[in-house]
């Protein structure tokens, strides 16, 4: 390793090398009979250049994705942590792994079981455009089987712990999500598929409040009081939202959404805190679904 070329000049070379020990720890040494080398044949200069910081960031997303999506990633997370990790010092990159593990702590909702071999045909399938048969457990219909083939457009994990697929049903002849966790046995088809131009990812979850995909997009009204108002000024529910603000503190909520079953769910959670203003058969279903509730709530026992 010498300054031997006439474009490069002896002080750019001692730069690069200082660089390359300060950066990188390489194993560089110098002496009369070599000049400047390498002292360990198999050190290589890493592919991704990253700081400490980088680092952790990296080593903070692999933990929240665990945490989150579930434990289908962690072996290959923390095996491309683990390489990127090599080129920092060993004390180092402890440190930054008793950081990341007693001072920032994730923890997610109720697990969910999902099977990673199904998840990774998923993904399969989606990249390379192939048709799927499944057999299907619909939580809503008292765990009912049913056997679709579905063409996947895309994987999609809503609030970390839910992971679905979406995509075209042939069954149903629409758009529709799946839990990947109902799924209870998954085939791969030799039958490809184009995805429908009109099929905007971004739009179509965009017009969805939680997970129900199907209907179409109408304006909901929410009305919370003062005490419950707060938290709902905290968070953006959905891209749709207007917040209308009352004199007495309280407020209404205006999001468009699809599916109204999700909305009837997260408003009965507020409580007395919120009613419904509209549309019409929102507040029908609320009201059945209280009535209905009141009754569980009598002196007789179930």
């Amino acid at each position: 390793m010498r300054a031997s070329s006439p474009k490069i000049g002896e002080r750019t070379v001692r730069a690069d090398i200082s660089f390359l020990k300060d950066r990188f720890q390489a194993p560089i040494k110098v002496s009369r009979e070599k000049g400047y080398h390498y002292t360990d044949r198999e050190w290589r200069l890493p592919t991704i250049p990253l700081t400490k910081g980088e680092l952790f960031a990296l080593t903070l997303g692999a933990r929240m994705l665990e945490a989150y999506a579930g434990s289908a990633y962690a072996p290959q997370l923390r095996s491309a942590i683990g390489r990127l990790a090599q080129r920092l010092p060993e004390q180092e990159w402890l440190d930054l792994q008793q950081l990341a593990d007693e001072r920032l702590i994730f923890r997610a909702g109720a697990e969910t079981h999902l099977d990673w071999e199904i998840w990774q045909r998923l993904e399969d399938a989606c990249r390379e455009k192939r048709r799927v048969w499944m057999r299907y457990r619909t939580a809503s219909r008292g765990d009912q089987v049913s056997e679709r083939e579905l063409d996947p457009y895309l994987l999609h994990i809503y609030r970390g712990t839910n992971p679905y697929v979406i995509g075209w049903c042939h069954k149903r002849q629409e758009v529709r999500w799946f839990r990947v966790d109902r799924i209870l046995a998954l085939k791969t088809l030799p039958e490809t598929f184009e995805i429908d131009p009109t099929f905007d990812p971004k739009a179509h979850l965009a017009m969805i409040f939680q997970h129900e995909a199907g209907g179409i997009p109408r304006q909901v009204r929410i009305w919370f009081d003062a005490q419950t108002a707060p938290f709902i000024r905290e968070r953006r529910w959905h891209p749709t939202q207007v917040i209308e603000e009352n004199p007495d503190g309280s407020l209404i909520l205006r999001i468009t959404v699809r599916g109204m079953n999700d909305v009837k769910r997260w408003v009965l959670g507020y409580g007395r805190g919120a009613r419904v203003l509209e549309p019409p058969d929102l507040v029908d279903m609320m009201r059945q679904e209280i009535c209905e509730m009141s009754r569980q709530y009598v002196d007789e026992e179930p």
